[in-house]
């Protein structure tokens, strides 16, 4: 005890020395990294891949092209005026599905029912003058025979009957004239459609300069999608559009989950877009259930080509990817390929069950034989030969 009370200091000293040097040992070990359990495989992974069995089958692959698109209608009429006039009636509904020749709005119409009384009263006195004027040429003629009157005065009638023509077909033309207005204070839809929110109320003063007018109506059945596409594609795609055989387009949602609607190419722009290297199209849609609104934001499918009798497989089935080539990548083997049956969703018979081989990680299947194969396994070569022996082992006789 009285060593301790001399040197107890030092003793502390070296205490705390000590916990110093376990702490930081302690700290060394657990940054260090843990190998792998199960030695090294095929991308780090440990023990055997889950593998299970899927049938090959021969069917219909589709080549599509996605796009992005923007549903816009068939035809956009703003609705004005033709005249100038103080609005009596609004007879449309905000949002109703109005017809070709529906009433929409009527202007005050007994300043131009006034008009067109007044140019009717004008067209009548003005032919009573001309029949007067005939009357007199046709005495006058006689009267030159007989050498009775000058023939100044017979010329100068000929003239006044001419004059009363040409005032009788102005007056003709301005009664055309009044009618046309007298029918533009009924102002009727000019398409099929829809239309929007009201821009003038009833009892304001209209004009045709209005810049709003008094109504959008967008025609919505049947309504076009607008979508662009790279360059690349123009190629085929215009020997397809020639040959006459028609292209189907599908219509997605924002999040590309739901199905909108299905409709076809209608046609190509004439130029393709230097800036963005796309070309623009328009595809047509019947629209029945009104699922495509003006000016939506649609994801676009075009179906540009359909294989026919191809190997079809498991998208679960495909491994994207290749062999090591010392660097971490993959390099695949001689004589395989990827499958691109899956890629283009191809689809596949009723006992695929294919879950995904080694996580997420690409496959490779070799060229089928005239017969498809029954069953495939998508593996890496280690684990392959590891799930081999295991196949072996268990089924061997005991």
């Amino acid at each position: 005890m009285a060593f301790i009370r001399r040197h107890w200091v030092a003793l502390l000293v070296v205490t705390v020395a000590l916990l110093l040097l376990i702490a930081l040992a302690r700290f060394i070990q657990h940054k260090q990294p843990v190998p792998a359990a199960g030695g090294p495989g095929r991308g780090g992974q440990s023990g055997p891949v889950a593998v299970s069995v899927a049938t090959v089958t021969s069917g219909d692959i589709q080549l599509r092209i996605p796009a992005l698109g923007t549903v816009t209608p068939l035809a956009t009429v703003t609705v004005r005026t033709q005249i100038s006039g103080i609005m009596q009636k609004i007879l449309f509904t905000e949002g109703q599905i109005v017809r070709q020749g529906d009433p929409l709005a009527q202007i005050d119409p007994r300043p131009y029912e006034a008009a067109l009384q007044q140019m009717e009263g004008n067209l009548r006195r003005d032919q009573a003058l001309l029949a007067d004027a005939k009357l007199d040429l046709k005495r006058y003629e006689g009267l030159v025979k007989e050498d009775s009157i000058a023939q100044q005065q017979l010329d100068t009638q000929r003239a006044l009957v001419d004059q009363y023509t040409g005032t009788i077909e102005s007056d003709e033309g301005q009664v055309k004239t009044a009618r046309v207005n007298l029918l533009y204070t009924h102002i009727v839809a000019p398409v099929t459609g829809r239309v929007g929110l009201r821009q003038v109320d009833q009892g304001n003063y209209v004009t045709p300069g209005d810049t709003n007018g008094i109504v959008v109506i967008n025609q919505l059945q049947p309504i076009t999608v607008i979508f662009s596409i790279p360059e690349d594609y123009v190629s085929a795609l215009m020997l397809r559009l020639r040959s006459g055989a028609p292209m189907t387009v599908e219509a997605y949602d924002r999040t590309n989950s739901a199905k909108l609607a299905a409709g076809k190419l209608l046609t190509v722009d004439n130029e393709i877009d230097v800036t963005t290297g796309t070309v623009k199209l328009r595809a047509q849609f019947e629209n029945a259930d009104g699922l495509l609104f003006p000016n939506q934001f649609v994801n676009i499918q075009l179906l540009q080509e359909l294989l026919r009798n191809q190997i079809v497989i498991p998208n679960s089935a495909v491994r994207r990817g290749a062999r090591s080539r010392g660097d971490g990548r993959r390099r695949p083997p001689a004589g395989w390929r990827g499958s691109a049956a899956a890629e283009r969703g191809g689809t596949c018979g009723h006992r695929a069950a294919a879950r995904q081989c080694a996580a997420r990680q690409s496959g490779l299947t070799r060229p089928s034989p005239a017969k498809p194969p029954k069953a495939i396994v998508m593996m890496p070569i280690a684990d392959a030969l590891t799930a081999h022996a295991a196949l072996a082992a268990a089924s061997a006789p005991a």
